[in-house]
This record gives C-alpha cells, sequence and structure tokens, in this order.
C-alpha cells in the first residue's frame, strides 16, 4: 500500500495534512477496518476506498464530480500499482462515485466505505448522525464515539508513519 500512497500524493492537488488529506484517508482506513470485522464487507475494496475517495479534489470546499474523478483515476492505476477482480472493482468504483449522495442503501461493501467516511465527519465539525450511516456497525454507539473523537481531533493515525512511510 506504501507505493500506492506515494504514487496518489505524486499527483495529489491539495496539502497532504490538509482536511481531505493523508490524516483523513488514514483514518478512514482505520474505521473501515473496524466496520469490515462486523460488516463482512471486502477488506480491500474498503482500504482502496479511504486512498481514492478524495484522491481528486481540486479544493477542500464543495468539489462536485471528486468521487467520480478519484474513482477515474483508480482504474487507472488498476493493475498496475494494484489488482482487484473485476466485481469488486466495481463496487470500489461504485463507492467513490457516490460517496457524497447520502445514500444508505446498496451493497454492504459499498455502505462500509461509505460508513467509514462518514464516520470522519466530525473533523469539520458535524456530529454524526446515525441515520445517515448505512450499516448495523457503524450505529453502535462506541464506534460512532470512538470515530467522532478521533475526527475532532483530527488524529493522525500511527499507519500514517508505519503503513505509508510517510512523516
Amino acid at each position: 500500500m506504501k507505493e500506492l500512497v506515494h504514487a496518489i500524493l505524486d499527483q495529489y492537488a491539495l496539502p497532504w495534512y490538509g482536511t481531505h488529506g493523508v490524516s483523513h484517508w488514514a483514518r478512514v482506513l482505520e474505521n473501515g477496518r473496524r466496520l469490515v470485522a462486523e460488516t463482512g464487507a471486502v477488506l480491500e475494496v474498503v482500504e482502496l476506498f479511504a486512498l481514492f475517495h478524495d484522491a481528486r479534489r481540486s479544493n477542500e470546499g464543495f468539489d462536485p464530480g471528486h468521487g467520480q474523478r478519484g474513482a477515474e483515476y483508480a482504474a487507472t492505476l488498476r493493475n498496475g500499482l494494484f489488482r482487484l477482480p473485476q466485481a469488486w472493482f466495481d463496487l470500489l468504483f461504485t463507492a467513490c462515485v457516490a460517496h457524497t449522495n447520502g445514500s444508505v442503501e446498496g451493497d454492504i461493501t459499498v455502505r462500509t466505505c461509505w460508513d467509514a467516511d462518514r464516520l470522519d465527519l466530525g473533523r469539520v465539525g458535524f456530529v454524526i448522525d446515525p441515520q445517515r450511516l448505512g450499516t448495523q456497525a457503524a450505529h453502535d454507539p462506541q464506534v460512532i464515539a470512538w470515530a467522532s473523537q478521533r475526527a475532532r481531533a483530527r488524529v493522525v493515525p500511527d499507519l500514517v508513519r508505519s503503513e505509508w512511510a510517510l512523516g
């Protein structure tokens, strides 16, 4: 994953440690890993979603189409820096494209991706609304409290250093 993260950062247009950057990706990744343990979602898809869903943002505010751009970017790196079967790639593509639509319906892997991202909304001052979460695992008050605290504090997860080799 380290090589993939570095490739994404080589083209990333925003500050690496900005609102939608590395720290956010890492918290989404950790949120997703925690949810997958209960949802049974495809871990590889959830992990890749964490990296690609905001990888092609052009600004930190309203940026329509950034999920589509991230999904299309993932398609250019597939079978090079990462590999996924077509069915799993389709889930990743869908999750990236529609992650800002507010849906709570669909495939469990896609919903796990969306919840992993939504659980980090505290970083921009939002309180997590369980009605906007699509998995039972994300509805757990302990999960919401854990994720919200980390988001508000803008925690930089250890994996940024240990798994991605970023300082």
